[in-house]
């Protein structure tokens, strides 16, 4: 692969309160993080710019990956942001091969669509959020079109991503971690799931699927 991909993680300020308004409102985290992309990337930015990010919560802080084909500049974000690191995961591009070993973790909104009678069938039925059983199914079945065979995943629900302000538009995306251990079986199909993100959501911290190799 040619392409070079960045990886950044922002250490957040918990005294900010631009990271906190982005906590709380999910259109207004993608605002901030496409300050991280250049300029002039036309009508899809986020799409040109491949950026994906993911929201991690732990008792000592609250961090956001950042993933992009794109350079990151961090100069983007507000003052006092937080602290941000950035490494170049072509390394890890290059390590993929069948049969590799490899820890996982990605949050995703898994649903479905409503089946409509045949009398309706002219219109799309209701986009309908998966939890429990079927939201496994839908991430092994995900997993395995990605170019992964799952061992393990350890489903933790998280806060969905929500809109903000009195004349926001409603959104609600329900969002599931996934952990576990996988083998690569195809590295192709599953280089392009990395750089494009898996499911519904991107804008939203969904869909940024994160390895690291599996222990011996």
């Amino acid at each position: 692969m040619n392409q070079r991909v960045a990886l950044a993680r922002i250490r957040l300020n918990p005294d900010n309160r631009a990271a906190e308004r982005d906590l709380r409102d999910a259109t207004q985290m993608h605002r901030t993080l496409m300050r991280l992309v250049p300029d002039g990337l036309g009508d899809s930015p986020r799409l040109r710019s491949g950026l994906l990010y993911r929201v991690e919560i732990t008792e000592d802080a609250t961090t956001l990956l950042v993933q992009a084909h794109s350079v990151l500049d961090g100069r983007g974000l507000p003052a006092g942001y937080g602290q941000m690191e950035v490494k170049d995961l072509s390394p890890m591009f290059a390590a993929l091969r069948p049969g590799l070993g490899v820890r996982y973790r990605i949050a995703v909104n898994p649903v479905k669509r409503e089946r409509l009678p045949l009398e309706q069938k002219s219109q799309r039925g209701k986009v309908i959020p998966l939890a429990g059983p079927e939201a496994d199914q839908w991430w092994t079945r995900r997993a395995t079109e990605a170019g992964l065979h799952l061992n393990s995943l350890l489903p933790t629900p998280m806060e969905p991503a929500r809109r903000r302000g009195k004349d926001a538009a409603p959104l609600r995306h329900s969002l599931v971690r996934y952990d576990g251990t996988a083998t690569v079986t195809d590295p192709e199909t599953l280089t392009a799931a990395l750089l494009s993100g898996i499911g519904r959501g991107k804008p939203y911290g969904a869909g940024l699927l994160t390895l690291a190799p599996a222990a011996a």
